[in-house]
């Protein structure tokens, strides 16, 4: 009796252990409705563990998009993404996208088996839809194989289309195509555009044309920016001209403009070296000596700036004033190289000084500095406002190219802000005197300046020449004078060590100017004319 009972319990088992043998047999059902969504049920059988399927819901299009399906109301298992969990027998879904309308057709296409996590022994696939079937096609293998399925039919009435496919593998698919009359539903494919640098980008008629046209209005009205705002204003011919600077034997500079005064009315920037000339101006004006001390052959050059007493400071210009309690802050005398480092706190006080001295001589309606940081910005938020624009453009279009015109635009701008400062007509009239002043110095006819007055006279002209980069031709130029006929060891303003004289005294005001650049700034800012 037990073996009986054995025996019956082994071919009661019989079928579903050949079941699970055989492999997984899915039966998928597909029915076509007139707003060209497919419904789909599947019947899954002899699967091996959790069944698993992941949908192709994105193929290539054309050369400029995909194709997307779109997978929703599924039933019987769960979809997260792409992944289909199957929870039961039978799972349902739709599928929208899989429409195409073709010449006098409208064709569904459809991956019917695909991306099972395990082998699909056997397939089949009922598919009826609004219309007749007109024609059926089926391919199997690879998402891109022509190879056929194993078998493709309709029935008589051309109302339903069978497919049938054996040994699906996990990266193969079963696609079937079946075409209806055109106008049988409303469906069309679901497109996403695919980006690309070369479609992003597209250099035609249209988009070369309109490139072109919103360059010109874009940098037209950066030029037309600065033709109304950025320009200094003019000045009559005959405020430009030769300037002769000594007066009754005394030096007396074009509009009493100061060094450091010409050098931000020059470039329109207060520089380090407008600094270093307002210090050598001080010396030569009688409010500080400067002592070059001495040092052996491999020490580093220096200098000891010291107070003068009972130097007028109150006639001091603000900026002059701010630098010269800098320099000295509650000291009667400091080395030059311990400037170096500490003086570079005091430099912003200095140059914020100096700005604020050309708009209240009335050379500029707004500080120069302002300015150019404001169009500057300006130039760099448009330049942002362009990246953006390409990039949305870029992805959502092919005008990309209209993008890269507003980043043209910015950075003209931004480059074009250092010129945005302007000179008033008195400003523009006061650089014309420099200018005149300039030539004048470097034109080599100085007049007939009395000996006893030369060498102040024309220490008096060496501050300028710092600015105006031509400080080693000066200072060969004060080294020749001779004071009451004698040649002197010192000028009342530079003391050289022991055995030094007025011959070393151009290469010394040459390292001197370099060194206090470098001493109170980290970097030197040197114009070219």
């Amino acid at each position: 009796m037990a073996a009986l009972a054995a025996t019956a319990l082994t071919l009661a088992a019989t079928p579903a252990a050949l079941a699970a043998e055989a492999g997984m047999t899915d039966e998928v059902t597909m029915t076509l409705g007139k707003d060209g969504t497919l419904h789909v049920v599947e019947k899954i059988s002899g699967a091996s563990g959790q069944a698993k399927r992941t949908f192709i819901t994105r193929t290539r299009y054309d050369d400029g998009n995909d194709r997307l399906y779109r997978i929703s109301n599924v039933k019987g298992g769960t979809l997260s993404g792409d992944v289909l969990t199957v929870t039961g027998p039978t799972v349902e879904y739709d599928v929208k996208g899989a429409v195409t309308p073709s010449g006098g057709i409208e064709e569904l296409r459809w991956f019917a088996v695909n991306g099972w996590n395990q082998p699909v022994a056997k397939a089949t696939v009922k598919v009826s839809g609004p219309g007749q079937v007109q024609n059926l096609s089926c391919f199997a293998g690879a998402l891109t194989s022509a190879i056929g399925c194993t078998s493709a039919s309709m029935d008589h009435a051309a109302t339903q289309a069978d497919f049938e496919q054996e040994d699906i593998a996990p990266d193969q698919a079963l696609t079937v195509i079946v075409g209806y009359p055109k106008g049988s539903t409303s469906g069309k494919p679901i497109l996403d555009k695919r980006f690309s640098l070369s479609a992003a980008f597209t250099l035609d008629t249209v988009t070369g044309g309109a490139l072109a046209g919103l360059l010109v209005l874009l940098l037209g009205g950066v030029g037309l920016l600065y033709w109304t705002r950025g320009r200094d204003a003019r000045v009559a011919g005959h405020e430009s001209g030769k300037v002769d600077p000594v007066q009754n034997g005394h030096f007396s500079p074009p509009d009493g403009v100061r060094p450091g005064q010409i050098g931000t009315l020059v470039d329109e920037q207060a520089d380090v070296i407008d600094v270093t000339a307002t210090i050598v101006d001080l010396a030569v004006r009688g409010y500080l000596r400067i002592d070059e001390q001495p040092r052996q052959t491999y020490d580093a050059p220096d200098w000891m700036l010291v107070r003068l007493p009972n130097a007028p400071v109150n006639a001091l210009l603000p900026y002059e004033l701010a630098l010269y309690q800098a320099i000295f802050d509650g000291r009667d005398a400091v080395l030059l190289s311990q400037l170096s480092g500490s003086f570079a706190a005091h430099l912003g006080k200095v140059r914020d000084a100096l700005y604020a001295d050309v708009v209240r001589q009335g050379w500029f309606a707004r500080r120069p500095d302002t300015e150019r940081t404001r169009w500057t910005t300006i130039g760099i938020v448009l330049v942002g406002v362009g990246l953006l624009a390409t990039v949305g453009l870029a992805w959502f279009t092919t005008y990309g190219l209209l993008g890269l015109a507003v980043v043209i635009a910015g950075g003209a701008l931004a480059a074009g802000g250092q010129y945005m400062p302007a000179k008033t007509a008195k400003g523009s009239a006061a650089l014309a005197h420099t200018m005149g002043f300039r030539q004048y110095l470097f034109s080599g006819e100085l007049g007939d300046v009395p000996e006893q007055h030369r060498v102040e006279l024309f220490s008096r002209y060496l501050p300028y020449a710092v600015i105006f980069d031509g400080v080693e031709h000066w200072s060969r130029v004060v080294a020749s004078v001779t004071g009451n006929g004698h040649q002197a060891d010192n000028l009342y303003w530079y003391h050289g060590p022991a055995e030094w004289d007025l011959s070393k005294f151009a290469g010394s005001m040459r390292t001197f100017t370099t060194t206090t650049s470098g001493a109170i700034s980290a970097t030197r800012q040197f114009r070219s004319l």
